[in-house]
């Protein structure tokens, strides 16, 4: 009995000291920092030395605005002034392909912003991507070539492989068999990144990185590579929130990007029945709570998680609608509600009738394939 008396004694008293204070204050947030879900810690707004709240820090230091205008679905005749709007409007990072067909018109819109003195080249930002019939070694500096030419630059700030896989050289964007599919190449993209790698060297592209690629994909170009990816451009939205590829691009220091972040609604092959990202009344209950466009939403969610993002829209209104997003922050109840909508579905995968008319992804056959793994 003494001896529990002495021993309740001390364990006051320790309770009590300024040692025990310490202890507590440092096992306690362990112990809640311990009780959050992997989903939860994508979430975080503090985002370390990579992203300054504007601007992702690529690993060579460059600066990439965290917002950018995207290009693709811009019609020739819009996508000029859609250009100069963005401009005007604070865009400093302009997304392109030459897939997209609309290069020429976007390097006179460039050339007339620069004469306009409003920004000089090495304010903007901008990014192309290699086609899928360039990823033959002796293909890759035509193809860069030419996309600089058609945008009337010297260099690009970032130049990505577009897909994995690759299509059959020297023919049409989409080259056929016989039969209606697609005639593949079998060149490896580590082939086409040694030849990204020589255009860095030349001055011809300032960063150099990858899109659509998967965890396994993105880890072998960084593994086997004298220049690493700086970025990984993706579909990302809430229905579809990436979260382990995005895990394993940060570990890499491969930063992300997320293309179609709206859901991209006004694609060519939408079906009737496909999920509307835009009309989710969960969505339009959250804008409506910060008194903001389902959109600008959508837009803050990824940079609130440090993913730079790239909204296309050829609408002047809209163009600025999107900019006007660094006023407001998300909860992070909010930041978990949206990230609860994940599916996963894509909006972005390219897709044939079977025999029976079903859509079945085009490419998945391919060996190098991105979506045939789970992220």
């Amino acid at each position: 009995r003494g001896m529990s008396y002495n021993f309740l004694s001390v364990f006051y008293s320790f309770l009590t000291s300024r040692s025990a204070c310490v202890l507590l204050l440092g096992i306690i947030p362990a112990i809640l920092l311990s009780s959050r879900t992997a989903r939860d810690m994508p979430l975080k707004k503090s985002h370390g030395p990579t992203f300054d709240g504007k601007n992702a820090i690529l690993r060579n230091g460059s600066n990439m605005p965290i917002l950018g205008l995207g290009t693709w679905k811009s019609k020739p005749g819009e996508v000029a002034a859609a250009i100069k709007v963005a401009v005007e409007a604070g865009y400093r990072h302009i997304d392109c392909a030459q897939i997209y067909g609309n290069e020429k018109e976007i390097g006179g819109a460039l050339k007339e912003v620069f004469a306009g003195g409003k920004v000089k080249r090495e304010d903007l930002f901008i990014t192309s991507k290699l086609w899928n019939t360039f990823h033959a070694a002796q293909d890759v500096r035509g193809a860069l070539q030419k996309t600089l030419d058609d945008l009337q630059l010297s260099y690009v700030d970032l130049y990505l492989i577009h897909w994995p896989h690759g299509f059959a050289r020297g023919g049409p964007t989409f080259p056929r068999n016989e039969d209606g599919t697609i005639n593949y190449s079998d060149t490896h993209y580590m082939e086409t990144w040694g030849e990204m790698e020589k255009a860095v060297d030349d001055g011809l592209v300032k960063n150099i990185g990858v899109s659509n690629f998967n965890a396994r994909q993105v880890t072998e170009v960084c593994e086997k590579s004298r220049i690493k990816p700086s970025v990984n451009q993706c579909e990302c939205h809430p229905y579809l929130t990436q979260v382990p590829l995005l895990a394993v691009c940060e570990k890499l220091g491969v930063h992300f990007t997320a293309y179609s972040p709206l859901g991209s609604g006004d694609r060519p092959w939408a079906k009737p029945t496909d999920p509307k990202l835009m009309d989710d009344e969960g969505l339009k209950a959250i804008a409506d709570k910060y008194n903001k466009t389902s959109a600008q939403v959508l837009i803050r969610f990824q940079i609130e998680r440090g993913v730079s993002v790239i909204p296309k829209s050829s609408n002047p209104d809209r163009i600025r609608a999107n900019f006007d997003v660094f006023d407001f922050e998300l909860s992070e109840e909010d930041m978990e509600k949206l990230a609860a909508f994940n599916r996963p579905w894509r909006a972005c995968v390219p897709c044939i009738k079977d025999a029976t008319g079903k859509d079945i992804p085009r490419d998945a056959g391919h060996p190098l394939y991105p979506f045939n793994d789970a992220y």
